[in-house]
């Protein structure tokens, strides 16, 4: 069975184990994964949470809740100290070992598809309303949410495909090593979303590219998260490295850093991420 499939069949198993009374009520709510928290505070349910996970990072008030750690690197003790009526994690939230105690503890873990399209983000809006019992307001939602992407999406279109920038996403440097994009990833799927064209689309993933694949992809444009104070070289410095220095990109020194949950996070900002991606490779709208 599908990934996705078995992801819904979960969900709609754990959805029947929240009694409508309790989704009413103010129970208190776990959010494991940064997309969902900023749905929870879009719909207007914030009151509910007790914590949330490390990238729940928008809105600002969000990060005053205590931290039960990284999605995929959950621990049970710490989710289980919050005594929480109900969990609600992104599909791929962890360590499985993690779920499968939170689940003997007999607390309604409900596990949201995460599918990064626009179809998808409205899929998980809606999957987020279903568990806190606040379907409609999660259907307008959904609604604005799929107008703006449907804008972007046509924005997207009006690229002539021989304009197309090619653009290297850069998720880490270890050593100088580049740990870059495929397709299947949340990151090309924003970069088709913004009508460019992923540079590593020979291979699915996240993996290390070699100096001479690097080369061959020849990026215009290099895209990071933006991770300043945290260690991360600066745009000098990674534009030098010989791997992306005899790049179009190294060449025109033209590298893009955006908040990786606003750029990545695929929920209620997107459009606006895609925008304001767009807008750095093409220019504003219009112009």
């Amino acid at each position: 069975m599908p990934r996705f499939k078995m992801t819904c069949l979960w969900a709609a198993v754990a959805l029947s184990m929240v009694s409508g009374s309790a989704q009413a009520d103010h129970v208190n709510i776990v959010s494991a994964g940064g997309s969902i928290t900023e749905i929870i505070y879009a719909l207007g349910a914030q009151d509910r949470l007790v914590a949330r996970d490390t990238t729940s990072t928008f809105p600002q008030e969000a990060q005053a809740l205590p931290n039960v750690g990284y999605v995929r690197a959950l621990s049970p003790e710490g989710v289980l100290a919050m005594k929480p009526g109900l969990i609600l994690a992104e599909e791929d939230a962890g360590p499985p070992e993690t779920l499968e105690l939170l689940r003997e503890a007999n607390v309604p873990l409900v596990l949201i598809p995460d599918v990064p399209t626009s179809e998808g983000i409205a899929t998980k809006i809606r999957a987020v309303g279903d568990a806190l019992g606040v379907d409609e307001p999660a259907n307008e939602l959904a609604k604005q949410v799929s107008a703006q992407m449907k804008v972007v999406a046509d924005r997207a279109a009006e690229v002539p495909e021989h304009s197309r920038k090619r653009v290297l996403f850069v998720l880490s440097l270890q050593g100088g090593r580049i740990l870059a994009a495929g397709h299947d990833t949340e990151a090309s799927s924003v970069i088709e979303l913004a009508g460019a064209v992923n540079a590593m689309n020979g291979f699915s993933g996240y993996k290390p590219v070699s100096e001479e694949a690097m080369i061959a992809a020849a990026p215009d444009i290099i895209l990071m998260m933006d991770r300043r104070g945290s260690g991360m070289a600066d745009d000098a410095a990674v534009l030098s490295l010989p791997a992306l220095a005899a790049t179009p990109a190294g060449q025109e020194m033209a590298l893009i850093r955006m908040d990786g949950q606003y750029l990545l996070g695929f929920g209620p900002r997107t459009a606006q991420a895609v925008t304001e991606l767009a807008d750095h490779i093409y220019g504003p709208a219009g112009s």
